[in-house]
């Protein structure tokens, strides 16, 4: 990947990361009227079961292939990319089937005993065929991420997404969704036909692109041999993310049963997770698609980087990435905090969301740094400093988790408590590795122009919020939140400004 296409390409992920953003924001608004705060709940307990299997099956596999993908056609070593593709999809078929083989026939224990709420096992069981698919899927997005062709994953994600929320209109007008089971099963379902459509387009573009771009004359290497490549970056990748995902699977199977313990019933703990981690956090996360996009793009273009010991151009990108994702959560912050209850009443037609969102939002700033500086370290290839930090946070999440949930006064703000501690902590962590790698100015005058922009931003939007009359509800949430993510824009525009004056 050429250095000079990283903004472009960014762009564009973003863009259409935003628009499947918008699509998988839909679908959930979709759900909660559906289901309600503890079908929302319920749907969340399967999803963290699924994710760690994935983690299992193709945990680093995007970036693995995306790192090696980028090295070869820089070489336009076509002959050894395409056999890297072939071996990598057989290997997966290999793999998957038999995770999925084991999670099918174990899938009544899992949800009973693991899950501990039957109501799952049909859930569960349709995630089986979607973990092949994706599995699949997930092999040739880092093809097209390495080539530098981000816009085919991008627009066949949008269409998915959109086949998503389709099935769930459908089955809403077709099936009877007052039974909370029917309609979890339904999600589910529609997330399994939209994996394999995903596969399917992937894969016609794939065979597409490999008739344009030919045969090169260099000699490919042995399948086992290639295997190897990408296996010693994914591995890593991939067992930090089991670990990780397992202890979060924790983390997350902990909450209902700690609300318990702090005296709450079940149905009741069911529904402030649905309404903490199934709405809030939706509303106060969805700018983590514009992290998402550059940590995408930023992996193989500090690889290159680094190879050409080009450190001045990775310091730069460095520098520049987690200043756009601090910016990015110090907005998010400003925003749920002055549009707590109007956003909750706007985005999921509730009134009883505002104090989880002013919460939730208290972690933005933390959370969206830290998170970018894992797509960092994968691309200084300092895979095992992110196991290593990844275990340690994600063990610090389940202790928090378990103690504060427990708590009666505290409940299910004990979540919002251990993402700001665990995102502090990881920023820490993170930070001094990369900073012995390479040079990371931190600027005074910088962050005295933050702060201050952040204050005049948040005194505007107060002003504004309390002038508009109740009327005009809507327009006032579009613009708190066209003005409120203006921060990142205007702090970078005076920074520019101040290095040219200098």
């Amino acid at each position: 990947m050429k250095r000079d296409s990283f903004i472009a390409n960014t762009i564009l992920l973003t863009l259409s990361n935003l628009t499947t953003g918008v699509l998988g924001f839909i679908f959930s608004i979709m759900l909660s009227r559906h289901l309600g705060a503890e079908g929302m709940g319920l749907y969340g307990l399967v999803m963290p079961v699924y994710n760690l299997f994935i983690c299992l099956i193709s945990g680093g596999i995007v970036t693995a292939i995306s790192k090696v993908a980028a090295e070869y056609h820089a070489k336009n070593d076509f002959n050894n990319l395409r056999k890297t593709i072939k071996t990598t999809l057989a290997f997966n078929f290999i793999w998957s089937a038999l995770v999925v083989l084991l999670v099918f026939i174990f899938s009544y224990q899992i949800s009973t005993y693991f899950i501990k709420d039957s109501r799952t096992l049909y859930a569960l069981r349709l995630t089986c065929p979607a973990m092949i698919f994706i599995s699949f899927s997930n092999t040739l997005k880092g093809y097209f991420y390495g080539t530098s062709k981000v816009g085919v994953p991008a627009f066949i994600d949008i269409f998915e997404k959109a086949v998503r929320i389709l099935i769930i209109y459908l089955s809403s007008i077709y099936i009877d969704v007052t039974s909370v089971t029917t309609t979890v099963t339904a999600a589910y379902a529609a997330l399994c036909i939209g994996e394999l459509i995903s596969f399917i387009l992937l894969y016609i573009y794939y065979k597409i692109d490999e008739r344009r771009t030919g045969y090169s004359s260099i000699r490919p290497d042995g399948r086992a041999q290639l295997l190897f490549n990408i296996l010693v970056i994914s591995l890593p990748l991939c067992l930090n993310g089991f670990l990780s995902t397992a202890l979060s699977t924790i983390s997350t199977l902990i909450v209902p049963r700690r609300l318990l313990a702090a005296g709450f019933e079940y149905k009741v703990a069911l529904s402030m997770i649905g309404k903490f981690s199934g709405m809030a956090l939706n509303i106060v996360f969805f700018p983590t698609i514009v992290i998402g996009s550059i940590s995408t793009i930023l992996i193989p273009d500090l690889s290159q980087s680094m190879s050409k010991k080009d450190y001045y151009a990775v310091e730069r990108r460095v520098s520049s990435v987690l200043r756009i994702a601090f910016l990015l959560g110090v907005s998010t912050l400003i925003i749920g905090l002055i549009g707590s209850e109007s956003l909750g009443k706007m985005f999921y037609n509730r009134n009883d969301l505002g104090a989880y969102i002013k919460f939730a939002a208290i972690c933005c700033p933390f959370f969206f740094t830290a998170a970018t500086t894992y797509g960092i370290l994968n691309g200084l290839g300092k895979q095992n400093i992110i196991l290593r930090n990844s275990l340690i946070v994600s063990a610090l999440e389940v202790i928090l988790l378990y103690i504060l949930t427990a708590i009666p006064f505290i409940n299910v703000y004990g979540y919002g408590i251990s993402l700001i501690i665990t995102s502090t902590v990881t920023l820490i962590l993170n930070l001094s590795v990369i900073g012995k790698s390479i040079e990371i100015n931190i600027c005074p005058f910088r962050l005295i122009i933050y702060i201050l922009m952040a204050f005049l931003l948040y005194y505007v939007m107060s002003v504004m919020a309390a002038t508009l009359p109740g009327s005009m509800e809507t327009t006032k949430n579009i613009l708190v939140i066209i003005i409120g993510f203006s921060l990142p824009f205007l702090a970078n525009f005076a920074i520019i400004y101040s290095e040219k004056r200098g």
